[in-house]
């Protein structure tokens, strides 16, 4: 029997046309969906997903393309699907009210509201014979009892316009920035590590970029031995894992196992666009080779299989291929023997392959136990030798594996996540001083700034030539991340104009002046039944920690002391919080680090400026920024005025709450006042 296509088929988002040829009379979210729901007060599910999910998957597969369920769901209910990333605020407000109710969250969210588009109920995944007695259940509920449904659903409503703040009786801020402050945030989040494989305690394990990136700033403050021992514990044991992909580079989401080895396969733009700032970071603190490496193989990931013509990057690959999990990553014994010949018996010690596998019927998810450098003395090999056969296993296998059935790909283009990826280029770029690195960098740049920018207005997803969606506050934060990183690489003073003016932008369109922090939503935006303000740093930054970093960096470049203040406001609400819950809030931390000693302000002049650049940048210097030019006088930036170049050489200011250094004219002398400090 041929299927009909519902409404979803007009839409852009690869989740949303998975779901096209569904029979539930899917609508995308928008007014005619609530509209109806009023016209015939009939209660609405709001279903919540992305195209990388498997739980997802498996409940379409089960219920939402069985004839009869679907039935029972078009009788009763107003469906509507919804891409959690192209619409992170209607998921942000949903998952909300499921925690409200007491309740695991997770996705696919299954959401019932009234018609007022108030919740009442939820859950998560549900197999099919509980989904449609639920179904019946709550339609029977909706019929009957709808006083007390709009009851609760009303209850809801008002947990979820509290303030965050007062939630968590933060409203009176707490300009303590102390060293004390400092030294029990590390403590609190020493607590949570896991000490033997890395990362934090227990399973699932997911990288959470932003802990370790904070630990890197701590240990450059404190010089703790302990927290880089975490760091490089955390950093080798993900890279050997299956969570690493040990073939084609890049990372899976999460490991589901607390050893890093089982991934949940799906690979996503924002986790490897963080772990190559946090990878390229450690590179400059260590000079560890495997870092350098991951760095590397990352960005040839990204490249291959995410950027588009347009020089935009995807969102996500599937766990999924041919239905099944992971098979598209995995081998048994015998197919690399196939592959590999002779070679097979050292790449599987190596790999740690075996006939009976590491994974489910007899498979092999390839990892590693050992440095190439006690693994090459094992075996009795020059560490050259083993590197160069390693590098013909990766090739062959890589090649083998590029003939089988591709994982499914998400090929909207999101600004919040192009941004995260266009910082971790930025990030790698200064740590290995590859041209082809910043190359690929300004393409991102430019194609975000052409396609996803209207006058100072941003939109958040891309696909087909079509931008449709209203920039939330994550993409007006990251993408001003981004342009400050990529002004501090090139120079290129229109990068920080136009960081500057987007900051203005959210400054007029998404700032509480009562609360002194941003909102999620613009003014303009759609008005949901709540307006959320994000302050928890999860996998991904909260946009408005990026905000408040944002704003110290410019009140520097710019020398304006309302952005400075405000971003010590912002951190002032939540420092508390911070100091308290460090593992969910590392990027407040990194901010908190910030403000224990000035920020050294660099200028560079003179002929030498990118050389010197480059020199300087390959050292880890997060409080620190830099602001260059060939030539004398050709800028209107205050940290460039009045620096001249001195006897005709390349000349560095060292700076310091508008209090200079002498002079100098190389990056040894420049790096000892920075230092000092």
């Amino acid at each position: 029997m041929e299927k009909k296509p519902n409404r979803l088929a007009q839409e852009s988002s690869p989740y949303l046309l998975q779901h096209a040829y569904n029979p539930v009379d899917w609508y995308p979210w928008g007014p005619e969906a609530l509209e109806k729901a009023k016209a015939e007060q009939k209660p609405i599910l709001v279903s919540i997903g992305y195209a990388a999910c498997h739980w997802c998957h498996v409940m379409e597969h089960e219920s939402f393309e069985n004839g009869q369920i679907a039935e029972v769901m078009n009788k009763d209910f107003v469906c509507i699907k919804v891409d959690r990333e192209e619409r992170p605020d209607v998921d942000q407000v949903y998952m909300d009210a499921l925690h409200a109710m007491g309740l695991q969250g997770g996705w696919p969210l299954n959401v019932f509201l009234n018609s007022d588009a108030k919740p009442f109920y939820g859950g998560t995944y549900f197999p099919p014979q509980n989904w449609v007695q639920l179904l019946q259940s709550i339609a029977e509920a909706y019929s009957k009892s709808r006083a007390e449904l709009d009851k609760s659903a009303d209850q809801f409503v008002l947990h979820l316009n509290q303030s965050e703040l007062a939630k968590y009786g933060l409203q009176i801020g707490n300009q303590d920035f102390s060293q004390e402050a400092f030294e029990q945030m590390f403590a609190n989040l020493k607590a949570s590590f896991d000490l033997k494989r890395g990362g934090t305690s227990g399973a699932p394990k997911f990288p959470m970029p932003s802990i370790w990136r904070f630990l890197l700033r701590y240990y450059q403050h404190s010089q703790n031995p302990a927290a880089l021992e975490q760091v490089n514990l955390t950093l080798e044991e993900m890279a050997f894992g299956g969570i690493y992909d040990q073939m084609g580079g890049g990372f899976a989401r999460y490991s589901v196992d607390d050893a890093w080895l089982v991934p949940h396969f799906e690979k996503m733009l924002y986790d490897n666009g963080q772990l190559l700032s946090l990878y390229a970071e450690a590179y400059q603190v260590t000079r560890n080779e495997l870092y350098k490496q991951v760095v590397q193989e990352t960005i040839s990931f990204v490249e291959r299989e995410l950027t588009s013509p347009e020089g935009g990057f995807y969102s996500s690959l599937d766990a999924d291929s041919e239905g099944v999990e992971g098979k598209f990553y995995v081998f048994t014994q015998s197919e690399v023997q196939e592959f590999l010949g002779e070679e097979a018996e050292l790449a599987s010690q190596y790999y740690q392959i075996t006939p009976e596998g590491n994974w489910e019927h007899g498979l092999n998810i390839l990892h590693r136990r050992q440095t190439d450098e006690a693994f090459a003395a094992d075996q009795g090999l020059s560490l050259e030798e083993l590197q160069e056969r390693i590098q013909l296993w990766k090739d062959t296998l890589l090649k083998a594996r590029s003939q089988r059935v591709r994982p499914g790909l998400d090929d909207k283009i999101l600004t919040s996540w192009n941004a995260l990826m266009l910082t971790g280029l930025v990030d790698a770029y200064k740590a290995l001083g590859e041209p082809k690195i910043l190359e690929l960098a300004c393409a991102n740049a430019h194609f975000l700034l052409s396609k996803l920018k209207q006058g100072n207005q941003l939109y958040h997803n891309y696909k087909e030539g079509k931008a449709t969606i209203d920039g939330f506050l994550e993409d007006y934060a990251l993408l001003i991340q981004a342009l400050l990183g990529l002004y501090q690489v090139t120079f290129e003073e229109h990068w920080l104009q136009k960081a500057k003016r987007l900051t203005e932008y959210t400054l007029n369109n998404f700032f509480d002046q009562e609360e002194e922090l941003f909102y999620f939503t613009g003014s303009a935006g759609e008005q949901l039944i709540a307006r959320k303000k994000e302050i928890f740093d999860n996998v991904v930054p909260a946009s408005n920690s990026v905000m408040a970093m944002n704003l110290h960096f410019l009140g520097l470049f710019y020398d304006k002391e309302r952005y400075t203040r405000l971003s010590q406001k912002m951190l002032s609400k939540v420092r508390d919080l911070v100091v308290k819950e460090p593992t969910h809030l590392a990027n407040w931390a990194s901010l908190f680090y910030l403000q224990l000693k000035p920020t050294a302000e660099i200028a560079i002049i003179g002929p030498e400026a990118h050389p010197f650049r480059g020199l300087l940048q390959q050292h880890f210097l997060p409080n620190a920024l830099l602001v260059g030019s060939k030539e004398e006088n050709t800028s209107d930036l205050p940290l460039l005025e009045d620096r001249i170049v001195q006897n005709g050489q390349t000349t560095l200011y060292v700076c310091y709450n508008k209090a200079c250094q002498l002079p100098v004219q190389s990056v040894a002398e420049a790096l000892e006042q920075i230092w000092q400090i």
